[in-house]
């Protein structure tokens, strides 16, 4: 008995599978410090505008006038030259379907579109995670300001491209607007320099928490040695691969609309209501209450009902396609 009042407290505190911070290896150190998840946070309030333009307005906004269409920087060049073109001859602003299904599942896949469009929530705490925070000055005040500014630049870019580009060619807009333009050839091959210049961007930040993922199994469960080569193969060989699938299924408008349903509309639309609920368990039946479940359940038709219709889109449009052709 004697001797256990001389034992340290933490001694019945500590397992064998618990490790202190201070006692951690040297590559536990050197792998914390190399992956980028836990980076200083040093970011300003305006990096979290810039970095949420850029994961938003991407390439959905070239979808936008063919959602609307089913639906009843590079944007400017789209609705610019749209209103130099001209509202076309014989344009017609009827659902582009013959039957009540076609118009049902184009509903239904345009909802995935514009849900595309919307979407970057699912790398918003990837971004506030670079801002600073302290209990007096937590992360979340210029969070929200950047956001707010962040969505007004969002309105200005989205809005104008996708009611003038219906305007002008009504039912007949392809599902990427800069193909209905045509011409000039010089300005369309601008526009298409702007979106490359934002995907690569845009790219960049919607892969992170994948990068995240897979650099921190190569080096935590596999024992790679975290380097910027291994960084650099990791990250090339993923683009590489995303884009060879992607040119290799070039569905623009049912691929917009398939991953914005099943991928990104959880993210966006009721998976932060429904953890907003768990949380804060706001009065049942109160404004914030109701507001959440309307979130929840309309994101939840998004998710079921759009990929629907943007499969039945694909598998049309695979009907006569040949690859690389």
């Amino acid at each position: 008995m004697g001797s256990l009042g001389t034992q340290s407290p933490n001694a019945f505190n500590t397992s064998p599978h618990q490790q202190p911070i201070e006692e951690k290896s040297e590559r536990e150190k050197k792998i914390e410090e190399w992956l980028p998840i836990n980076a200083d946070r040093s970011a300003k309030w305006w990096y979290s505008t810039f970095h949420n333009v850029t994961a938003m307005v991407g390439a959905g906004v070239l979808g936008l006038p063919y959602s609307l269409a089913d639906l009843g920087c590079y944007s400017t060049i789209g609705w610019t030259a749209s209103v130099h073109k001209g509202v076309q001859n014989g344009v017609q602003y009827s659902n582009k379907a013959h039957t009540t299904t076609g118009t049902l599942f184009n509903f239904f896949n345009a909802l995935g579109s514009v849900a595309f469009a919307y979407a970057g929530h699912n790398v918003v705490l990837e971004i506030q995670a670079t801002i600073p925070s302290t209990p007096q000055k937590p992360s979340k005040i210029p969070m929200w300001r950047g956001v707010v500014v962040a969505y007004i630049v969002v309105a200005l870019c989205y809005f104008p491209v996708a009611i003038i580009g219906y305007l002008v060619f009504g039912n007949e807009v392809k599902d990427n607007i800069l193909i209905s333009l045509e011409k000039p050839a010089w300005l369309i091959a601008m526009a298409n320099f702007f979106v490359v210049l934002h995907v690569i961007g845009s790219y960049q930040i919607y892969a992170m928490p994948v990068f995240d993922m897979i650099e921190g199994v190569l080096v935590k469960n596999l024992n790679f040695n975290p380097s910027k080569i291994l960084r650099f193969v990791v990250r090339n060989v993923y683009v590489a691969f995303t884009m060879f699938i992607a040119i290799s299924f070039p569905f623009f408008g049912g691929l917009l609309g398939f991953f914005g349903g099943f991928a990104f509309a959880p993210t966006t639309y009721f998976l932060p209501c429904i953890m907003w609920l768990a949380i804060y368990k706001p009065k049942r039946f109160g404004l914030s209450w109701c507001t959440n479940w309307i979130c929840i359940v309309l994101g939840l038709c998004i998710m079921i009902l759009s990929p629907i219709g943007a499969l039945r889109n694909i598998i049309l449009e695979a009907k006569t396609y040949k690859f690389y052709s």
